[in-house]
């Protein structure tokens, strides 16, 4: 009877009661595999637009990227990776000092 009852109760739960009953770290885990799954996924389409396949022509993978660069950033950036170069505050944005500068002494 109690096995009947406690599927009565799972049935009337709602979404949210659901989740509720996991603990933070199986959360976590859940939403760290979701990360990863955005960035395996978002790697995917970007190198496929890269490389040509015999079976997927090279017009037929929707040409523009800037969603899923966008969305891959998003995803490495959750991770603490970026994948711009920062600049090294002279300036030029290459992160190389600039050798046409004088110094000042």
């Amino acid at each position: 009877m109690d096995s009947n009852n406690k599927k009565e109760e799972s049935k009337n739960q709602s979404f949210l009661d659901k989740i509720k009953e996991h603990t933070p770290e199986e959360l976590e885990l859940l939403g760290t595999f979701v990360r990863l799954g955005v960035v395996i996924w978002s790697g995917f389409i970007i190198t496929l637009n890269y490389v040509e396949l015999p079976m997927i022509k090279k017009g037929q993978s929707g040409g523009d990227i800037t969603f899923v660069a966008s969305v891959f950033t998003g995803a490495l950036a959750t991770f603490g990776l970026t994948t711009s170069n920062s600049k090294n505050g002279n300036g030029n944005g290459n992160g190389k000092p600039d050798s046409t500068k004088k110094k000042e002494e």
